[in-house]
């Protein structure tokens, strides 16, 4: 193809963005929305600790955490995915000293080929949150039976 026909080609592929909001999870308290799905991927915005009903923060970092990933978990159920989807989170902290009490929580969600994730302390979250978290979630993704191919997790032996 030359340049000129591959610029045709691409011109007549369209992309669909669609907006993905639940109720079961509290609203965005901004100008955005709980996600976007554009093709099959689904960018979720940062997801806080408020219960949905109340709009309140539930206790310390881990009770935020918790409530965070109950309030993505909806997210994901109203765009037809689960955290099998996820193959990216971002994590942040307003205190980097609770990242083993966050982390022990989210493993609860991420139970089994958990995605790739970034953390870090932030000098402050909205509305005085203390963690937040953001995924990105690939749909209609290839479940499979089984794992998936692993090159070697840090955790585990090298046999």
């Amino acid at each position: 193809l030359t340049m000129s026909s591959y610029r045709s080609v691409t011109d007549n592929m369209s992309v669909k963005k669609t907006i993905i909001n639940t109720t079961k999870a509290p609203p965005a308290l901004g100008a955005y929305n709980q996600a976007v799905q554009v093709g099959s991927t689904l960018y979720i915005s940062g997801t806080l600790g408020f219960t949905p009903d109340t709009m309140e923060l539930v206790g310390g970092a881990a009770e935020q955490t918790r409530q965070a990933l109950t309030n993505m978990m909806h997210i994901l159920e109203e765009a037809n995915c689960s955290f099998e989807n996820v193959v990216k989170t971002t994590v942040l902290l307003q205190d980097i000293n609770q990242f083993a009490a966050v982390n022990a929580v989210y493993a609860e969600f991420f139970t089994d080929n958990q995605p790739a994730r970034a953390a870090f302390q932030v000098a402050a979250l909205p509305k005085g949150a203390q963690v937040e978290i953001e995924a990105i979630a690939v749909v209609n993704i290839d479940k499979g039976k089984g794992p998936s191919a692993k090159v070697w997790n840090p955790s585990e032996s090298r046999s």
